[in-house]
């Protein structure tokens, strides 16, 4: 790793007032970013954590699946992302927001889903700029906590704006901005374009947090290196690996590549997560939200253990299938037994 890298990651990141401890960023991920998720990320080191996107309408009318959404409870810097489409409900959630504890607010231009761009938000934004900045202008005026934005590079390849989008934010009070490496019609096809996201970063002055395909150690230092960012964004790539974001951290700041936690660190993180989701929840929604987790845990867990498609797929089915808690946790542990015993064997 080069000497350059090593000495901008390694480096505190500035948003506004707010001083984030490392560069690397858990991304917002509609059903799985959840407190405790949050919560588990940032104990393991990743510099800032970002709630699931969070209707700005449904929060500002009180409604319990935004109030969810938005709760932060035990997370050090509490970062709510807003997607909206209207100012008036922009500015009115980024208030409930900034009351409740947060000390971000973050605005979703980058979401590509069709029922999020149907409703003229997400990254549809992109296609109409001056409605975008209403929105930011609104967000900024409602709170005096730090709002930042995260976008695409446009929506679609004959218009890439997201340079011009990132100067105007800035202009209208905006303090770091985040860029997925795709045009809103890729969805999630083909590669990231990391390179792509370095001009956004010379249009600006502002910090700048790079997206997109960061699924190593390699990748998050070539991701700051073609698009020259400040930070990186880790999504998808956290799924099932929640150490993975602060592994990445120090990485950059050390050159140090850390190994897969053992099987029964895994264990007990899940197993924890697993009951923090259901207090959080509750134990309807709970075990709901919770069995994605359990499968993407269960997935690390066999290939750390190199343990046969077979063997994954007979554990798997058992604890995703169990209704009960209790069955549900004493499955796992078999599993993660089993998958130990193979990989002693």
């Amino acid at each position: 790793m080069g000497a350059k890298i090593k000495q901008i990651a390694g480096l505190s990141l500035q948003i506004g007032s707010i001083k984030v401890p490392n560069r690397v960023i858990l991304a917002p991920m509609s059903g799985i970013t959840d407190a405790p998720f949050r919560r588990l990320a940032e104990r393991h080191g990743a510099g800032l954590v970002v709630s699931e996107m969070t209707a700005s309408s449904g929060l500002a009318q009180g409604e319990r699946e935004a109030r969810v959404r938005s709760e932060g409870h035990g997370v050090a810097i509490h970062v709510v992302q807003l997607a909206g489409c209207e100012p008036h409900w922009m500015g009115e959630a980024a208030r409930i927001a900034e009351a409740q504890g947060a000390n971000i607010i973050d605005i979703n231009m980058g979401c590509p889903s069709k029922q999020v761009t149907n409703g003229a938000a997400g990254s549809a934004l992109m296609r109409d700029l001056d409605h975008a900045l209403s929105l930011i202008e609104a967000t900024v005026a409602a709170v005096r906590v730090p709002v930042t934005l995260k976008m695409r590079l446009g929506w679609d390849h004959d218009s890439i704006n997201a340079p011009d989008l990132a100067r105007r934010a800035q202009a209208a009070g905006t303090q770091m901005i985040t860029v997925h490496g795709r045009t809103r019609c890729q969805f999630y096809d083909g590669s990231a374009d990391w390179a792509a996201v370095r001009a956004v970063k010379q249009a600006v002055s502002i910090p700048v947090a790079v997206n997109g395909d960061i699924r190593s150690f390699d990748d998050a230092e070539h991701a700051l290196a073609a698009s020259g960012a400040d930070a990186v964004m880790i999504g998808r790539a956290a799924q099932g690996r929640p150490w993975f974001p602060g592994q990445v951290a120090r990485y950059l700041a050390t050159g140090m590549r850390e190994a897969t936690p053992a099987l029964a660190e895994q264990f007990t993180l899940i197993d924890r997560l697993y009951d923090e989701m259901l207090v959080h929840h509750g134990l309807t929604i709970g075990r709901r939200h919770a069995r994605k987790h359990l499968a993407w845990a269960l997935d690390e867990a066999a290939a750390s253990a190199d343990v046969s498609d077979q063997l994954l797929k007979h554990h798997r089915s058992r604890v995703l299938t169990a209704e009960e808690p209790a069955t549900a946790r004493r499955l796992l542990t078999d599993a993660y037994e089993a998958f130990a015993w193979r990989a002693a064997a």
